[in-house]
């Protein structure tokens, strides 16, 4: 029998969270393991029961999603963290990718997009609603003319092939699909993700997005929603 994906939940809404769990409910690979109405009680959890992935509020009494995202992914870097959140303001949300979520689905959305925002981040691209999506890139694309002048100049050292690689890992596609779509192989990948982000001094896929998004390279149609 195949393993299911083990999932907690963090909000402090108890009838928000029942929700959430009918939700899950239609694809039996999903299992919620835990739940918690406070941050400190989710850290708790995720230490004790080791999941897959983790739902998370951004407001909660005791801590902001966004310092829960990074102790939870300071627990364990392998953890998915998808944020379901009421606030669809567009700091919210880039704050939330710049701790380290993988997903944001706004409340309201979860009916429809909340299985398929899960599915996404678990085969590791990031997600985010439609009525957002594009609002983010614009956001993370916003800067002087002068620092757009000094990014195309480093970025000009990539070699066509790391170009054409930063472009696709941009749209937030893991690097195994990235090696699907070159017919390359997923350590080539690998190893041309690693030049790029030394290069251009990166330290994170997220740092790659915003990087690529500042260039106007990113093609926020293929942006996951």
């Amino acid at each position: 029998m195949k393993k299911k994906i083990r999932i907690i939940i963090v909000d402090d809404h108890p009838l928000f969270r029942e929700g959430l769990k009918t939700i899950l409910k239609r694809n039996a690979k999903y299992e919620v393991v835990g739940e918690a109405g406070t941050g400190r009680k989710g850290i708790q959890l995720v230490k004790k029961l080791e999941p897959d992935l983790v739902l998370i509020d951004m407001a909660l009494p005791d801590l902001t999603g966004i310092e829960l995202i990074h102790d939870i992914l300071n627990i364990s870097s392998g953890i998915r963290a998808l944020v379901v959140s009421m606030h669809s303001k567009i700091d919210y949300i880039v704050k939330a990718f710049q701790a380290g979520a993988m997903g944001y689905v706004i409340k309201e959305s979860a009916a429809d997009k909340l299985l398929d925002g899960i599915d996404h981040v678990l085969r590791g691209n990031y997600f985010m609603d439609t009525s957002v999506s594009q609002e983010v890139v614009k956001k993370l694309a916003g800067l002087a003319p002068q620092e757009t002048v000094e990014t195309t100049g480093v970025y000009d050292t990539l070699t066509a092939r790391e170009q054409e690689v930063m472009v696709i890992l941009a749209q937030g596609l893991s690097p195994k699909k990235v090696a699907e779509r070159l017919f390359i192989s997923p350590k080539t990948v690998e190893n041309h993700r690693s030049n790029i982000m030394r290069k251009l001094k990166l330290h994170s896929t997220f740092d790659l997005i915003r990087y690529a998004a500042k260039l106007g390279l990113l093609d926020i149609d293929l942006w996951k929603e």
